[in-house]
């Protein structure tokens, strides 16, 4: 099947295919800021983990300018797999960030087309930007400098900092190329003034995980959205940013664990 933007040789796959699959999406960080995701899922799960269009060095498709467009790929890639796919079940989809937006806008997508009935059995989403909150703004990552989006992104800002100066040249330009893909997909403010409307037509079970010390996306914004979603459950991480399963990763795979256990 040939997609509009994305291509199966971006996605990694780790775990059993037999079991359950689970998709985890990345956030701005790349695909290295969702490894121990992967990793933990794939004792228990079938997992995909695919490169976003423009991440890592790879080419953005002209075009490519919503996370609207980059949801309704990942739905036909998941669906192109066919039956086999959905024999233990639906998919799990894992979404950080910019990651998390993708898989709500997903879950949307698919609950308003009979193409993908049953595909989706749950959603996971951890410090997920895209929605507008009144009094809640989203910081402005672009302007940012790397010792501030440490200190807004981590509980401890300095193991989250990267000091550009101890960068090589490809370094540089993959994370150049990181903030270019996503400005162009989600845009300069990160967010969809229409998302948190239509999150009321999620049917899949959905859990929202928040670091508390958050402050690209804080946890009132985190409840905000989960309040959004049909009877969505909302947990906190302590002593954890914008990225709790790499500052807390035991406490984090806790409450997912727990979650994805749940009888559906």
């Amino acid at each position: 099947m040939t997609f509009r933007f994305i291509s199966r040789a971006s996605v990694t796959e780790a775990g059993d295919p037999s079991l359950p699959t689970a998709l985890v999406l990345h956030g701005g960080g790349g695909p290295r800021t969702v490894a121990p995701i992967v990793g933990h899922l794939a004792a228990t799960r079938h997992v995909l983990a695919p490169t976003h269009p423009g991440w890592d060095g790879t080419g953005l498709p002209d075009g490519l300018t919503s996370v609207a467009q980059l949801a309704g790929d990942y739905l036909e890639l998941l669906l192109s797999d066919g039956p086999d796919l959905l024999a233990p079940g639906g998919v799990t989809m894992v979404g950080s960030s910019i990651g998390g937006w993708i898989a709500l806008e997903m879950a949307i997508q698919a609950a308003g087309d009979s193409r993908f009935e049953g595909l989706i059995d749950s959603v996971v989403v951890i410090d997920a930007v895209g929605v507008e909150v009144p009094g809640e703004p989203i910081a402005d990552f672009f302007s940012l400098s790397p010792r501030q989006l440490a200190e807004h992104a981590w509980h401890d800002a300095d193991r989250g900092f990267i000091d550009p100066a101890g960068l090589s040249d490809e370094q540089r330009s993959v994370q150049s190329g990181n903030a270019r893909a996503m400005a162009a997909i989600a845009g300069t403010t990160m967010s969809d003034p229409t998302l948190l409307a239509r999150l009321s037509a999620v049917t899949a079970p959905t859990l929202v995980v928040w670091g508390v010390s958050d402050r690209v996306v804080t946890p009132a914004y985190g409840r905000a959205l989960a309040a959004a979603i049909p009877d969505a459950r909302f947990a906190q991480i302590e002593e954890a940013g914008h990225l709790p399963h790499l500052e807390a990763g035991a406490a984090t795979f806790e409450v997912i664990d727990r979650f994805l256990e749940l009888p559906r």
